[in-house]
């Protein structure tokens, strides 16, 4: 099968990886000690997998030997298909569960991290409060992924919302999590400032960029025109006193990125760059997807953040995704981080349409 001789190789990528992260000197390049966690991580759970499907043949083939005993007892072979049944049907979901998951790496920017920007569209406030429940929800829903949080930089409201913030989110296939939130989500609901009780309609847009390093995405210093000026809005006592804030075009793509998040100039810069790296590879990935049949337009996970992807209609608690045409009658669940069931039958359709397309 061919499904088992990728997992013999990942188990023994596994005990490469485990060789060399026993190396005490290792952890003396950070960056590669980072990188080689990050796949330990990702290979444990495809070998757990192995170990379990190779347990329950194992297992299996001892009650098929047991059963073809023609004296066996009648009620001890009828104990034993039902524990063989249970085994095949264990098997099946090993199986199935394995090529959910292979489905996702097939992704080349699976094992990524990503940054996200969400940006407030119209409808003004209430525009930017849904943006910061779209942030609190992504942020949740990472947290239950085991996954990392770390804002890059941000642009609130004095009502509690954000105009943007854009933060990056690393761990696990942190990139499958989040691939098919890029688009415009719309939200319905009833704003506390209006009196007369009408729906009021407002739109977020979501950018969901696999990060790229800096091997991948070479930026020359030449290129950059680097700006500092002061932070302003909320920061604390170094507002307007010390340049720190960081704005860096990058000029052969006119790309803007700044950063004002940290008190330090060094670690805005930084971030900028993080932010910069990601958009160029995005660029860089859109020319090749535009190249190739146009696969970015034709795709669920296509990342096309023209369209709307989704509404939220908080008065029917109601949200739906029109790639798919899902509805589900649970938005303060989703709100509050649980987007797995909203993924998952994304991630289904995705597949569906790529076995599909390669029939």
């Amino acid at each position: 099968m061919i499904l088992l001789e990728r997992l013999e190789k990942f188990a023994q990528k596994l005990g490469e990886v485990e060789k060399e992260l026993s190396n005490p000197g290792v952890v003396k390049d950070q960056a590669n000690y980072q990188k080689q966690m990050k796949e330990l991580a990702r290979l444990r759970p495809f070998v757990q997998a192995l170990q379990d499907y190779k347990r329950i043949e194992k297992e299996l083939g001892e009650l098929n030997q047991s059963l073809s005993d023609k004296n066996l007892d009648s009620e001890i072979r009828k104990l034993y298909e039902e524990e063989a049944a249970d085994l095949n049907a264990k098997k099946e979901k090993i199986i199935q569960d394995l090529e959910n998951e292979l489905f996702k790496e097939s992704d080349p920017n699976a094992g990524r991290d990503v940054i996200i920007e969400v940006r407030a569209g119209t409808g003004g406030e209430e525009a930017a409060l849904f943006g910061a429940d779209l942030f609190r929800a992504y942020s949740k829903y990472a947290a239950e992924h085991k996954l990392a949080v770390e804002i890059m930089d941000s642009n609130l409201t004095g009502k509690g919302g954000v105009k943007e913030i854009i933060f990056a989110i690393s761990g696990v296939r942190a990139y499958s999590f989040f691939k098919y939130e890029s688009g415009i989500h719309r939200v319905q609901r009833v704003p506390e400032t209006e009196a007369s009780g009408r729906i009021h309609t407002s739109a977020v847009t979501v950018a969901v960029l696999p990060e790229a390093d800096e091997k991948e995405v070479e930026i020359e210093s030449k290129d950059l025109k680097i700006d500092v000026y002061r932070a302003s809005g909320a920061g604390g006592q170094h507002v307007n006193k010390t340049e720190s804030a960081v704005r860096i075009t990058h000029i052969p793509t006119g790309t803007v990125v700044a950063c004002q998040d940290e008190r330090s100039q060094h670690k805005n810069k930084t971030k900028a760059m993080r932010i910069l790296r990601a958009r160029i590879y995005e660029m860089m990935q859109e020319k090749q997807h535009q190249e190739v049949a146009k696969a970015r337009k034709e795709q669920v996970g296509s990342g096309d953040r023209s369209g709307k992807i989704r509404t939220y209609n908080f008065p029917d608690q109601r949200v739906t995704d029109h790639r798919i045409g899902l509805t589900l009658h649970s938005l303060n669940d989703i709100l509050d981080g649980h987007l797995d069931e909203l993924v998952q039958a994304l991630e289904r359709h995705d597949r569906e349409k790529k076995l599909t397309d390669a029939a």
